[in-house]
């Protein structure tokens, strides 16, 4: 009989293992990812110059000419405190023949509507080129557009043209001023040629 020992060392001696058997059980794999591939984005559609909609309205664009931005509160008293800020900044251009009544009336409309879209905030934006003033009023919120509004503004004798659209900064309403108004001629003032005094 062998001892003991020998018996022990026999069995862990590499020749005792025999033939490398595969395992029976798979190999351990990897986790799954924490965040799934994201599948391919659907590309859009090219259109044709036919295709393509057509804006029905214009866009304001204010480029190349002095500028000013006044924001305000949307609270009962934007409007007053609006037409100060206005009116120092259009005289500080030095338009002496523009109608101040018209800019007042012009400012006071628009910002009331503004106001009344609901948002916590508007701003009122000045800008001066070729002897027009264009005063744009922002509200920061969407709000439904009222052509009454622009009736209102368009009916004064010194607005050359109004307008109004909704972008991604909220309702704009603006009006375009002329400080050089043309001069209507008096009836009945100009001499007759020909007619000598008497």
């Amino acid at each position: 009989m062998e001892s003991p020992c020998c018996e022990e060392a026999a069995l862990t001696s590499p020749e005792a293992k025999g033939p490398k058997v595969p395992p029976s059980h798979p190999p351990r794999t990897p986790p799954p990812q924490k965040k799934p591939v994201e599948p391919p984005r659907p590309q859009p559609a090219t259109k044709s110059a036919d295709e393509m909609p057509v804006r029905s309205q214009l866009r304001m664009v204010v480029r190349n000419r002095r500028t000013a931005a006044h924001p305000f509160r949307a609270d009962e008293w934007a409007p007053a405190k609006a037409v100060r800020q206005v009116l120092g900044t259009v005289r500080g251009w030095g338009y002496p023949d523009l109608d101040e009544d018209d800019l007042e009336r012009v400012v006071r409309v628009l910002v009331t509507a503004a106001v009344e879209d609901g948002g916590k905030r508007l701003s009122v934006h000045l800008g001066d080129q070729d002897h027009k003033v264009l005063v744009a009023v922002l509200s920061h919120t969407t709000g439904a557009p009222d052509q009454a509004v622009l009736g209102t503004v368009a009916t004064l004798a010194t607005v050359d043209s109004v307008g109004t659209d909704t972008g991604e900064d909220g309702r704009r309403m603006w009006a375009v001023l002329d400080a050089e108004p043309r001069r209507r001629p008096v009836r009945g003032t100009a001499a007759v040629r020909g007619e000598a005094p008497s």
